[in-house]
């Protein structure tokens, strides 16, 4: 039962979003190289941003938090994502480095940039008689 669960979990959050990207990328014309990069872009902006906005959290294992032991409180913020602790002073610190948000962003980036590549991409393809009916 618990395969089942961790299955239907995997398929939702998962292969379906993905699956939709690809059908729209293919109905849209989009290279199938563009669609790959915008895909694997994509899941590491989410996993990333997912991974940096939960990092100060203690809730699978309280004694890894980075505030565990100095007092303080986790924060997080979800864009952009970035964890910190509230010091009992009032000062946030946060507790991702610099090269996690450089990932974050660079990936980011890059599926924007992907996003708009294929729009011109498919500006330049030309139409063929397959797109255009059977009528003509």
């Amino acid at each position: 039962m618990k395969a089942l669960v961790l299955l239907l979990a995997a398929l939702g959050l998962f292969v379906i979003p993905t699956s939709l990207v690809w059908l729209v990328g293919r109905r849209a014309r989009a290279p199938h190289w563009m669609l790959i990069a915008f895909l694997l872009a994509g899941w590491t902006t989410v996993v990333v941003g997912w991974a940096l906005s939960q990092r100060a959290q203690p809730s699978l294992f309280p004694d890894t938090s980075p505030c565990h032991g100095t007092r303080s409180t986790p924060v997080s913020r979800y864009f952009p994502p970035d964890s910190f602790c509230r010091h009992t002073d009032g000062e946030l610190r946060t507790v991702n480095g610099s090269n996690a948000r450089l990932v974050f962003w660079t990936a980011a980036n890059a599926t924007l940039a992907l996003a708009i590549g294929s729009a011109f991409a498919r500006r330049q393809t030309p139409v063929t008689s397959e797109f255009r009916g059977h009528g003509c």
